[in-house]
């Protein structure tokens, strides 16, 4: 499936219009993609359609005519974003069944979210994903970090991608690069720096300065200890406040909880108190409004290590994370699922932020550029873009050897603003150096200022 040479693309079926379906049209056009969208409301449809110049179809995404006048005989993918679980799976088994096309869906319900293999499995699905889960896994790592602003997985837990931002009193501010390498025992890599809006893949001369957000790379154990060596509080946060009880707080509490982590809740439907009071036991669940100052004193935010907004209202998440900022030294993180306004956002002082939308959309570009080539000497394992797409974080499993392959790093012609971030080769994390060489069997990220890479060829000059 998906077998289309690189240059054709692919044709894609979008089913729901809604922030994440929105996201993955603005996604895959701009990779040159074939887009057609489905929804049941005509003035989404007409809107999306018209800004991103995509086919429309009005109707129900699992209703076999809508499907085949929408071209799923001919589709190569159809991606199932409804605001329903079930619709979303009823449309993908549809679809398998009319067009034999590869399929995803976003399933979000917890009771799904433990059968996911067996549902990939049994309805021949390429992949299931649950942002809310992706989410709060992404929120929870931040919190074992919480000096972190960003916290990334890659190689199967083993390497860690992590942002920081350089304070005013640090004392590597107006050392270069190489010489906090030469100052620290920790093995790691600078990827991506960003100052006054400008991003770079530095080089070892470069200067840091107070300000500057930095994205480093490491294994997993030396990505607390770096930050211990300059001087940052490393340790787990023990105790955390989340406002909200949906979904994604459930899944956020029972990751928190599994790590020893102290996990207040407030929400204000009493029935899903009680719902979560069953469900997460060793919670604290507080039914009363979470944007009620007095209510949050009392439940102790001037005292709470961590503040997690998860309203479901960006709009409230975001006065909150503010109001925490001022009354508290808490950790926040604020959870952003519709909210455009980056420029806006960027000049608030809001923590970690988190876009459960860009986590799905970029889980699903990674598995169509996987599948773009046939002839791919490697394939995409995780994408991740950086610094508002600006910075794409690729890791490639190397599956046949090639021009890259056994040759030392410092030999190959790279392109411009191309790093080799980390190789992982049997288990082992590699802050790979000019004389390391990429293998067969390897993994290896690679963090760029290009885009659209689909194979580990791609970073030759």
């Amino acid at each position: 499936m998906l077998k289309k040479r690189k240059e054709e693309g692919f044709k894609i079926i979008i089913v729901g219009c809604g922030k994440v379906g929105v996201t993955l049209v603005d996604q895959l056009s701009k990779e040159g993609h074939d887009i057609t969208v489905i929804d049941t409301d005509a003035s989404i449809v007409n809107d999306v359609s018209s800004a991103y110049d995509v086919m429309g179809y009005t109707g129900n995404g699992a209703s076999f005519t809508t499907l085949v006048e929408a071209g799923v005989t001919n589709a190569d993918l159809l991606i199932a974003v409804t605001a329903s679980d079930e619709l979303n799976l009823l449309c993908c088994t549809l679809a398998k069944q009319v067009g034999n096309c590869a399929t995803i869906a976003r399933v979000r319900t917890p009771d799904y979210s433990k059968e996911t293999n067996y549902l990939r499995e049994k309805l021949g699905l390429a992949m299931i994903i649950n942002p809310e889960l992706e989410a709060a896994l992404e929120t929870a790592a931040i919190l074992a970090l919480p000096n972190a602003l960003e916290v990334n997985a890659f190689a199967h837990g083993q390497a860690t991608l992590v942002k920081f931002r350089i304070p005013e009193d640090s004392d590597i501010a107006g050392q270069t690069l190489a010489q906090v390498g030469q100052s620290i025992k920790s093995n790691i890599l600078f990827c991506a720096i960003e100052r006054d809006k400008e991003v770079y893949i530095p080089s070892g001369n470069f200067t840091l300065q107070a300000g500057d957000i930095i994205s480093y790379v490491s294994n997993r154990r030396n990505a607390s200890t770096f930050l211990t060596e300059i001087g940052y509080k490393s340790n787990k946060v023990k105790d955390t406040m989340i406002i909200g009880g949906g979904k994604g707080a459930y899944y956020l509490a029972e990751q928190l909880i599994s790590m020893g982590i102290k996990v207040k809740i407030i929400e204000t439907n009493k029935a899903r108190c009680e719902e979560l009071s069953l469900l997460l036991p060793k919670a604290i669940i507080i039914n009363g409004d979470g944007i009620d100052q007095e209510l949050l004193r009392a439940e102790g935010l001037q005292k709470v290590e961590a503040f997690v907004p998860l309203t479901g209202i960006d709009e409230v998440n975001v006065l909150l994370t503010l109001h925490a900022k001022n009354t508290s030294n808490a950790k926040v993180i604020t959870k952003i699922n519709k909210i455009n306004y980056n420029e806006v956002l960027d000049s608030l002082d809001l923590g970690s932020v988190i876009y459960p939308k860009f986590i799905t959309s970029e889980a699903i570009v990674a598995y169509v550029r996987a599948r773009q080539n046939s002839a791919n000497s490697s394939n995409i394992e995780t994408l991740y873009h950086m610094f508002d797409s600006r910075v794409e974080a690729i890791e490639f499993k190397v599956d046949a050897d090639s021009n890259i392959t056994g040759k030392k790093l410092k030999d190959l012609r790279l392109k411009p603003d191309v790093l080799v971030s980390f190789i992982s080769r049997k288990g082992r994390i590699i802050i790979p150096s000019g004389s390391d060489t990429i293998e067969k069997g390897d993994t290896v990220m690679i963090v760029t200022k290009n885009t659209g890479f689909t194979d580990i060829q791609d970073i030759l000059n």
